[in-house]
């Protein structure tokens, strides 16, 4: 073969691969531009009511806007959030069912639920973090505390008597009392409930004293008067609650957030799961969802799938003395 022919050889294998290049991508491209072309499945793993569910329904409308598919809240509480997980599971990974991760089901089941029926790390793939919430610290309207100060008094005189609600077992809330009770040294007994809303509804009857859970949820009943909110989990004050103070000012170092994000099934293709992250993220900038976050001192995320997953590992990390030293349990 002369030179002339090599050339002619090179260039024709260059436009080849060019052809077949452009052919991928382009199959690619249509691939993602195609969803999604039905409705999207959200599990959230939380009865109806609660912060969970407020977040989702918000950033759904916007994702249902945004891509003209609808977002289909499907509320499954219960069970720590195994059974969502478990339904996930089962779906298709063909990116049209996604759950609702958050601190509990990341960052405490692996420990709690070591026989789960799935494998955290090979069964799902994080999506994005969608936000970052504030824990709030709140007493029904009767109990006479006003700060940490008069709470831990309240509390260790009536050791055993008094107690708080959560959404269930490793929900945010459960956690952030955990987390207190041991900065602190007081004993609150547990009550769980499937869901913030149940419990939110015992909590606002007077048949429960204390409870935790994110701004969404419970500002309107602080703003009520129905609560009272003694202390808030961030490191510093929030501009939703200015006059309340955080648990660090009394507990230097103290902190409890709750945080919400997106996992789909392994096996789901990666241009959606890109696509997916990339349109949390649009929808993160939505007039609507930042006056949202900017009224309860939400912190958005909407970044990629490999930094929510970082930040899980961290979480993992950060909770699991809590675990271990609170006791928590399954069931």
């Amino acid at each position: 073969m002369n030179q002339h022919d090599a050339e002619l050889n090179r260039r024709d294998y260059l436009k080849l691969m060019g052809a077949a290049g452009l052919a991928a991508s382009g199959v690619t491209a249509q691939a993602q531009s195609a969803w999604p072309s039905k409705p999207v499945r959200w599990i959230v793993p939380f009865a109806p009511g609660g912060t969970s569910s407020i977040v989702a329904r918000s950033i759904g409308a916007e994702l249902t806007k945004q891509t003209g598919a609808s977002f289909v809240v499907d509320n499954k509480g219960g069970g720590g959030g195994v059974p969502a997980m478990l339904e996930l599971l089962r779906a298709p990974a063909d990116g049209y069912t996604f759950v609702m991760s958050h601190i509990g089901l990341m960052a405490v089941n692996p420990i709690i639920y070591p026989d789960a029926g799935y494998d955290l790390k090979k069964d799902f793939v994080p999506v994005t973090l969608v936000n970052r919430l504030p824990s709030l610290y709140c007493v029904h309207k009767d109990v006479p505390v006003t700060d940490m100060k008069s709470l831990v008094a309240y509390v260790k005189a009536r050791p055993g008597r008094l107690n708080y609600a959560s959404a269930g077992n490793a929900s945010a809330g459960h956690l952030a009392w955990e987390a207190l009770k041991l900065a602190t040294g007081m004993f609150i007994t547990h009550i769980p409930y499937r869901g913030t809303g149940p419990a939110l509804n015992d909590v606002l009857a007077g048949r429960i004293e204390f409870f935790s859970a994110g701004t969404p949820a419970l500002l309107p009943h602080i703003k009520s008067g129905a609560l009272r909110c003694i202390a808030v989990g961030s490191p510093t004050r929030i501009s939703a609650l200015p006059d309340v103070q955080s648990v660090a000012e009394t507990y230097p170092g103290f902190q409890t957030e709750q945080w919400y994000g997106i996992h789909a099934r392994a096996g789901t293709p990666r241009d959606i799961i890109l696509r997916m992250q990339q349109e949390v993220a649009k929808a993160l900038k939505a007039p609507d969802v930042v006056a949202k976050h900017e009224a309860e001192s939400a912190i958005p995320g909407g970044g990629s799938p490999e930094e929510y997953g970082a930040f899980i590992a961290k979480e993992q990390a950060r909770w699991k003395d809590v675990v271990i030293k609170g006791g928590i349990k399954a069931g």
